[in-house]
């Protein structure tokens, strides 16, 4: 195997890599290269997993590594904010403009008026959360809750099942019936659509659950429309019919679960003919669904990120992942359910981050209130250092955020590989490294496999990783700790040793070095020994009700707002997130930003299919072209995807969503906004 600097140095061949995008499946990767170059970038067939197989966007992945807008200086800004008028400095300059101005405001306002904002752009541990962690602690600067994707059902989904564990992919080839449930698994886990795709072959069904009939939902067997946030009640209804029909399996429930005699009682109140009324699900198809539950096994949940973005989102996630219990799906090989394995492959986290370089605890600020916290945090925000994510498009209430960015008083720092559209808000902007230029480890939350990456082209320009910018920030802040001066393979190295989790991997880095992916160990029986107070399964759970909530799974209704259609912002294809949102072949095939409607809807307002409409709330508007049909129920309305706003387009989805917070975890509830849609005249 060559070491790190011959995989950099490798002018023509092909190198191992690893898609760093925030995407479960994590594929293994070939990296072609001539003249030094990465000129194509194909799957891995030897991933046990991935096998060979990668999406679009990672296929085509090195334009955007070579991209002409891609940055390649620090940059100042020479105009106003927003605007884009920047100007190139020296690294130099950038680093003392930033320890200078830091060093002021700690002086006059103290650290808590800093606050870092990231998320993961990048998922490798050391570049997402590795050096920048230790920089901000030891800084004392304002904490980040990052709660925008998936808190919210990992609270929910841990009080069931004690954590992030799920059912192996690899197992998956058993499984006789699978349920997608609140996932566009084409367009956001396409692996997990191969698996589905070869078991049916063999027989076996695919049913899907959704509030749109997207890419995955025509493809199945069976697809079942609901109306936002009501899933909860939905399988509470199954509940209901399963015991009712005696199609539980009590020997399991008594052995692995409690509080199976209370959701007993609990559920009778769920019957079918209520529960219909609340999700629009016709009383004929919960019973066949519960039916089809209880007499096919092994059955499989794969439980999707939709179903958390409500104001009811844990608790939902928290009821979805009961079902297997009531049927003893877990002991059977594929059966189960998967909302994230993250828990097989946690780490170190303690020795990667540092958390005891904070010599005082700081306020914690929830990343999806950005637009609060920019506007009204007490003491105020008064420099934000933006790396691995793009708020202006990606929270919610973004025009709010927008304005919060626009302060003249705010200093803002920008890492990116581009000029997006926070960066335009920033004072100093530094460029980047990709993934692909950086030693980097990375742990999957779908399968079960820990991944090295090493450097496979230098740094493009005089773009630098986030890991190298906080330890020459940390030199210049005058902080001398040894924590600064350790290089990526040491880090990695403490983040994969002594790691208290008796599923991590027993491998050091240079075992890394050679396999490039290693397993989790031991998980297959991890349910019969979970991680609630308990030790089982918690159908009733004490934890819950000490917590705030109740006991037993139960539907909690959505906020109202005062507008008639449920807007789902949902992720389309080609995009992730705002990644990929500002390159050309990317948005030629996703073609446009569409708005889909129900054709009952469409006709009493008079919109025509095609035609351009206004969608709007009390915070803020987008214009979006509508697709009439029956993708959704009425008074629902759905778009797909991230769409960049610099042309001047109003497509700014995000403005229209609310930073409530979740039940639980602090999460974003952005599937549970209202809005009023209109022809553009």
């Amino acid at each position: 195997m060559l070491d790190m600097e011959s995989l950099k140095n490798v002018e023509n061949g092909v190198v191992p890599a690893v898609c760093s995008l925030d995407c479960p499946d994590q594929c293994g990767l070939l990296v072609h290269k001539k003249d030094g170059k990465i000129v194509k970038i194909d799957g891995d067939p030897s991933h046990p997993v991935t096998q060979g197989s990668i999406c679009n966007k990672v296929r085509h992945m090195a334009e955007r590594l070579y991209d002409p807008e891609r940055l390649q200086t620090p940059l100042k800004r020479v105009g106003p904010k927003g605007q884009g008028s920047f100007e190139p400095i020296s690294w130099e300059e950038a680093i003392d403009t930033i320890a200078g101005r830091w060093r002021k405001l700690i002086a006059e306002e103290g650290a808590e008026s800093i606050l870092p904002y990231s998320f993961y752009g990048n998922m490798g541990r050391l570049h997402s959360e590795g050096m920048d962690r230790r920089f901000f602690h030891r800084l004392g600067a304002s904490q980040l809750a990052q709660t925008i994707c998936s808190s919210a059902g990992n609270a929910g989904y841990k009080y069931t099942m004690g954590g992030s564990f799920g059912t192996d992919p690899a197992e998956m080839s058993e499984t006789k019936l699978f349920i997608f449930w609140g996932i566009n698994a084409v367009s956001t886990n396409m692996h997990q659509v191969m698996i589905a795709q070869k078991a049916r072959k063999k027989g076996a069904k695919l049913v899907v659950i959704d509030v749109h009939k997207n890419q995955t939902g025509k493809m199945a067997d069976w697809f079942i429309p609901i109306y936002p946030g009501t899933d909860s009640a939905l399988a509470l209804g199954i509940m209901h019919v399963l015991y009712a029909e005696n199609l539980v399996d009590r020997d399991f429930l008594k052995a692995y679960t409690v509080g199976h005699e209370e959701l007993e009682q609990h559920v009778k109140k769920y019957d079918p003919q209520t529960v219909a009324g609340i999700t629009g699900v016709p009383v004929d198809d919960i019973y066949q669904l519960a039916r089809m539950y209880g007499h096919i096994s092994p059955a499989m949940i794969r439980i999707g990120n939709g179903l958390q973005h409500h104001d009811n989102g844990g608790m939902t996630v928290r009821t979805i992942a009961c079902l297997p219990a009531l049927t003893g799906q877990w002991r059977l090989k594929g059966g189960g359910a998967v909302k994230s394995n993250a828990g097989f492959l946690a780490y170190n986290k303690a020795a990667l981050q540092r958390p005891d370089l904070r010599q005082r605890q700081s306020r914690t600020i929830n990343m999806i209130q950005l637009a609060e916290a920019l506007h009204d945090a007490e003491p105020p925000i008064r420099s934000l250092f933006v790396y691995c994510a793009n708020p202006a498009v990606v929270a919610p209430n973004a025009e709010k955020v927008r304005r919060g960015l626009a302060r003249e008083d705010l200093f803002i720092v920008v890492h990116d590989l581009f000029l997006t559209e926070t960066a335009k808000y920033a004072d100093v902007v530094l460029p980047a490294t990709s993934s692909f230029e950086n030693t980097d480890f990375y742990t999957s939350y779908w399968h079960q496999y820990l991944h090295l990456q090493e450097p496979v082209i230098p740094p493009y320009g005089e773009s630098k990783s986030n890991a190298d910018v906080f330890r020459i920030l940390a030199e210049a802040m005058g902080f001398d700790e040894p924590a600064f001066k350790e290089s990526d393979e040491e880090l990695v190295e403490r983040a994969i040793s002594e790691v208290p989790n008796p599923y991590f991997p027993d491998v050091d880095l240079a075992e890394l070095k050679k396999k490039r992916f290693v397993k989790a160990k031991n998980t297959g029986e991890h349910w019969k020994n979970v991680n609630t107070p308990s030790g089982k399964i918690e159908l009733y759970s004490k934890q819950m009700e000490r917590d705030g909530y109740p006991a037993l799974p139960t539907y909690m209704p959505l906020v109202d707002e005062n507008y008639p259609f449920l807007f789902v912002p949902g992720p389309n294809h080609h995009f992730l997130n705002s990644t990929f949102s500002n390159n050309a072949k990317h948005m030629k095939l996703e073609k446009e930003p569409r708005l889909f409607m129900n054709s009952a809807d469409a006709e009493k307002l008079g919109i025509e299919n095609g035609s351009l409409v206004r969608i709007w709330n009390e915070r803020g508007e987008c214009e979006l072209v509508v697709s009439v049909g029956d993708q959704v129920l009425p008074g629902v309305v759905v778009s797909q995807g991230l769409w960049s706003d610099q042309s001047g387009a109003k497509r700014l989805v995000n403005a229209l969503t609310p930073d409530r917070v979740a039940d639980m975890g602090g999460g974003a509830v952005f599937f549970s906004g209202k809005v009023n849609v209109e022809p553009v005249k």
